[in-house]
């Protein structure tokens, strides 16, 4: 930042997957150098604590099928206050560059003139099945692993992802921000050619103290998560590895 400038500047802060301890050191310095933080419920709540008592907390959260903080909001507010002079945070979980809006933040930053940049967090796509004893990739399985939104589903006109490849793909399947989809993920997959006896498996709030995972098959995945209830976030992995079943320590 330019100290001549009257400008603030904007901080995008990934916050990993919820576990305040996997927060980086840069991160938990921005928070503590902060002005104004902007957060939401997937960021390490906990870490909030790292701030400055006259430190500004806004809470900019999506909740699914609820109550929303609409993106123009936030970018306007990021803007607002950096104009103002403050140092702005804006606290996310995961990595704010893996399906976030963390790139549409920084254009409309750079786009009003106000100096931003990015720390990364650690990925929940990679995070929570590690914290799950479920590994991506494992010689003489998979050499290989893709990371998919789930927003949509596979037969949904806004999906750009080739589903069919995918379920001939042999690798490991990752879908974020799936759970309301995930019957339609499961079948779709099936449908384009995966084993339905592939093992797949749930990770719910990963990192965090009530951390569920759920086994099963792709075929028999999204009954089992309906009966437990699964909400976000959670995430799915489907391939050979979550047969390897591993157990953390």
């Amino acid at each position: 930042m330019d100290p001549s400038s009257d400008l603030g500047e904007v901080i995008l802060v990934g916050g990993g997957p919820g576990d305040p301890d996997l927060l980086t050191v840069g991160g938990r310095r921005a928070l503590r150098e902060a002005d104004v933080v902007l957060y939401d419920r997937l960021a390490p709540l906990a870490s909030l604590a790292e701030t400055r008592p006259d430190a500004v907390l806004v809470d900019v959260g999506k909740i699914p099928r609820g109550s929303q903080t609409p993106q123009s909001d936030i970018n306007a507010l990021l803007i607002e206050h950096a104009r103002a002079g403050r140092r702005v945070v804006r606290f996310k979980g995961g990595d704010p560059f893996v399906f976030g809006r963390g790139s549409e933040e920084w254009l409309a930053c750079a786009e009003a003139g106000v100096p931003v940049r990015v720390i990364p967090g650690v990925s929940s796509a990679i995070a929570g099945p590690e914290l799950a004893g479920i590994p991506l990739t494992h010689r003489g399985l998979t050499q290989n692993f893709s990371v998919v939104s789930g927003h949509v589903g596979p037969n949904h006109p806004a999906s750009t992802v080739n589903w069919d490849a995918l379920a001939r793909s042999s690798g490991t399947i990752v879908i974020l921000m799936g759970v309301a989809h995930l019957a339609e993920i499961c079948a779709g997959l099936v449908e384009r050619g995966l084993d339905a006896h592939t093992p797949a498996a749930v990770v719910a709030k990963a990192a965090l103290p009530d951390q569920l995972v759920l086994y099963s098959t792709v075929g028999s995945l999204p009954s089992l998560a309906e009966q437990a209830g699964i909400e976000p976030p959670a995430l799915t992995v489907i391939g050979a590895v979550v047969g390897l079943r591993l157990t953390s320590t």
